[in-house]
């Protein structure tokens, strides 16, 4: 089994790669009759699904690998543990799990990489959905301590208001787009053409 390319993918912390490659590995391995059982990357297979938040294809990947495999692989319980709480959106919960083991070195990297997106992500979705925020749910959301999601918050723009212990989202301005009307462009193309003629 050539695993170059996923080896390649890990060391240019391409991940949002991984799992088209594992999923195309284990197609090409499966054709040729191969048995890869023990020795499939199973968790890293995992977390490139969970990390380009395609939730599906992971739990369909976790319903096929065999239960001797799963029960054998701390690690991929581990990862398995993590997509649970990206299906039931504990928010949280996905952080307490990526805390909660002590991820191997081939996977430590996508880890940290997933943990960084997963805060973005949920940053956003704050964004989104409040104008003001107590900092205690903040620091649910970010998984992180109260003061460090103030302080992260604080650093993108948003106040404090100390007193309250609540936050003020600060908007992205949104930029409008601005629609021609045909008409409107047919006269100026019109006014164009007399000026220069």
């Amino acid at each position: 089994m050539d695993t170059s390319a996923l080896n390649e993918a890990l060391a240019f912390k391409s991940y949002d790669k991984i799992a088209d490659i594992c999923d195309n590995l284990m197609l090409q391995v499966a054709s040729e009759g191969v048995a890869f059982q023990d020795e499939w990357p199973y968790a890293v297979h995992l977390l490139g699904h969970i990390y380009i938040n395609d939730i599906n294809s992971a739990r369909f990947l976790w319903k096929k690998i065999p239960v001797a495999v799963k029960e054998g692989q701390p690690e991929l319980q581990a990862v398995w543990e993590i997509g649970q709480r990206v299906w039931m959106k504990d928010y949280g919960g996905v952080h307490e799990a990526i805390r909660e083991f002590s991820w191997s070195a081939q996977t430590q990297g996508i880890v940290a990489a997933f943990s960084e997106l997963y805060t973005k992500r949920m940053f956003e979705l704050l964004v989104s959905a409040y104008s003001t925020i107590s900092i205690q749910d903040t620091a649910v959301f970010l998984g992180m301590t109260e003061e460090d999601a103030a302080n992260y918050a604080v650093q993108r723009g948003w106040t404090v208001d100390s007193e309250s212990q609540t936050m003020t989202v600060r908007k992205h301005k949104v930029a409008t787009e601005q629609k021609l009307d045909p008409s409107k462009l047919q006269r100026l193309t019109e006014y164009v053409f007399q000026l220069e003629h």
